[in-house]
C-alpha cells in the first residue's frame, strides 16, 4: 500500500464529495488576490470580469471549499451561498489546474489566466521534461493560499476516512495522476500526513469491525462491537502486526524472554481470544470477591492485582497458522480445549503427574519457561504459547516445594513460586478455575 501513497492526493479529492468532512462552524473563506488597476479605458464589466477570475482555481469566484455544519449547505462569509458547490470537501475544479503537473491551479496575472502554474511547468511542458519541481517564483501568492486551503481539506478528509475505504480506493483507481515524479514540498506533506494517518489507524482499530478506531483500554470501539463478538465466542481474532496490541504482547514476549543462552525468537502471530459473556461474568464476580478484600485498586494496582502470565502446552491442530482460526474436536488438543472452555483444574496431573505446588494451574512471567511447556503434534513452522489474565490476589511466595496443596495458604488467593530453592524461574499457581482466562495465543518461531 505504502508505494500507492503519494496518488492518494488525487484519489482523496475525488472521494471528497462522498465523505464530507463535519465541522463545527465554518471557516470564513479566503478573500481572493485584487487585480491590478486596470487602464482608463477598460469598463467596469471587464473589472468585475478580472475580480471573479482571481481566484484562480475555483469556478464563480467561490473559494477554497470549507466544512460547514449548516443542514443547509455550505455558506460563504463573503456573500451567499455557492450553489453548485457540493457540501463538505469539495475538489479544486480540474479545468483550472495546471495543465501539466495538475496539482497546482494555473496561473492568473490579472488579465490572463495561464494553461500552466509556473514558468517551471511551462518550460517543461516545452522541453517535454518529465516531472520535476513544480514549484516557480513566478507563482502568485493566491495559488498559494488556494493549495494550502486544499493541503488542509485533504488531510481532514484522511483523518475521517476509514482505513479499508482509503485501501480500497487506491487499488481501484486506474488512472491516477502521476504524483510519485514530482517533488513538490506540500505534494509530500500531504502523502507524508496520509501515511501517518493510515499508520494510526491501524496502531488502534477496533479488533472486530476493523473500521473505527477502538475505545481507550478496550480491543473494540463500540459496544455494539463488543456484544457482537461475545456472541460469536468462544473465538479467535487475528491482531494486525501494527497494532497496539500485537506490539504490547510481542513486547512482553521479548522482554521475558530470560533463559541465558538462548535468543528470544520471533513473534509472527497474535491473537485475541473471545470468551464467550457466561465465562467472562464468572472471571470478573471471582475478581470482584478477591478485590473487596484486598483493595488493591486503593494500593494503586489493578482490580484483584490482575497479571499477564504465560502458559505453554500440547498443540495437536493447526490452530494459528495461517489461515487457521478454528477450532479442532481432538480431545488430545490441550490448545484448543483451553481456549474454547478456559482452564479446568480437575485435568491436573495428566500430562505431568504431579506439581511442584500441588494440584492448581500453572503460570509463569517468564516466557521462556513457559516455552519448554509448549509442543507440537503437527506439522507447523510456528510454536503456539498462550498470554492469560490471572487474578492474582494475595500471593503467599514460595521457594519450596509443597506438593501437597489443593487450595493456596489460609489467608492468600495464590502461590508466588519464586526463583530460588528448587525452582530457576518464577511460577503462578491458582486453585481456582474462575482465576484465570485465556486473553492471547501467540504464534512465534521455535
Amino acid at each position: 500500500m505504502t508505494s500507492h501513497i503519494p496518488l492518494a492526493l488525487s484519489i482523496l479529492g475525488s472521494l471528497a464529495n462522498a465523505y464530507p468532512l463535519v465541522s463545527s462552524k465554518p471557516a470564513p473563506a479566503a478573500a481572493p488576490a485584487p487585480p491590478p488597476n486596470p487602464p482608463p479605458s477598460v469598463a467596469t464589466s471587464q473589472q468585475q470580469h478580472n475580480a471573479t477570475s482571481s481566484g484562480g482555481s475555483f469556478p464563480n469566484g467561490a473559494s477554497a471549499p470549507q466544512p460547514s455544519s449548516n443542514a443547509n449547505g455550505p455558506t460563504n462569509a463573503n456573500g451567499p451561498t455557492n450553489a453548485n458547490a457540493p457540501v463538505g470537501g469539495t475538489t479544486i475544479n480540474p479545468v483550472a489546474l495546471c495543465e501539466f503537473c495538475g496539482i497546482r491551479p494555473k496561473h492568473f496575472d490579472g488579465t490572463k489566466t495561464h494553461p500552466y502554474c509556473s514558468k517551471t511547468c511551462a518550460n517543461k511542458k516545452l522541453n517535454a521534461v518529465p516531472g520535476g519541481t513544480n514549484t516557480a517564483a513566478g507563482s502568485s501568492s493566491t495559488n498559494c493560499k488556494t493549495e494550502l486551503r486544499h493541503t488542509t481539506t485533504v488531510v481532514k478528509l484522511a483523518r475521517r476516512m476509514p482505513l479499508d475505504r482509503i485501501v480500497r480506493a487506491l487499488e481501484e483507481q486506474q488512472h491516477p495522476a502521476d504524483f510519485a515524479k514530482h517533488q513538490d514540498v506540500k505534494a509530500r506533506l500531504i502523502s507524508d500526513t496520509i501515511i501517518a494517518q493510515c499508520c494510526i489507524k491501524r496502531e488502534n482499530l477496533c479488533l472486530m469491525c476493523l473500521q473505527t478506531q477502538k475505545m481507550a483500554n478496550l480491543h473494540f470501539c463500540s459496544q455494539t462491537c463488543i456484544d457482537e463478538a461475545e456472541n460469536k465466542g468462544p473465538m479467535i481474532l487475528e491482531v494486525p502486526s501494527g497494532h497496539v496490541t500485537f506490539k504490547s504482547v510481542a513486547e512482553q514476549f521479548k522482554a521475558s524472554w530470560r533463559h541465558v543462552g538462548s535468543t528470544c525468537p520471533p513473534v509472527r502471530r497474535v491473537y485475541k481470544i473471545i470468551s464467550p459473556q457466561s465465562s467472562l461474568a464468572s472471571y470478573d464476580a471471582y475478581k470482584a470477591v478477591v478485590e473487596a478484600k484486598g483493595q488493591f485498586v486503593n494500593a494503586g494496582r489493578s482490580e484483584g492485582n490482575e497479571n499477564r502470565r504465560w502458559h505453554g502446552t500440547r498443540r495437536v491442530c493447526n490452530l494459528g497458522d495461517k489461515g487457521h482460526t478454528q477450532f479442532c474436536s481432538s480431545p488430545t488438543c490441550s490448545l484448543c480445549s483451553i481456549i474454547r472452555s478456559s482452564y479446568d483444574i480437575s485435568l491436573w496431573g495428566k500430562k505431568t503427574g504431579w506439581g511442584r505446588f500441588g494440584k492448581g494451574i500453572y503460570t509463569s512471567s517468564t516466557s521462556s519457561k513457559s516455552n519448554d511447556y509448549s509442543h507440537n503434534d503437527c506439522k507447523s513452522h510456528l510454536k503456539a504459547i498462550l498470554l492469560n489474565k490471572v487474578v492474582v490476589g494475595k500471593g503467599c511466595k514460595m521457594i519450596q516445594d509443597n506438593t501437597n496443596l489443593t487450595a493456596p495458604p489460609a489467608g492468600y488467593d495464590s502461590v508466588l513460586a519464586e526463583k530460588g530453592g528448587s525452582l530457576n524461574y518464577d511460577e503462578l499457581v491458582v486453585y481456582s478455575n474462575d482465576a484465570i482466562r485465556p486473553s492471547f495465543l501467540v504464534m512465534y518461531e521455535p
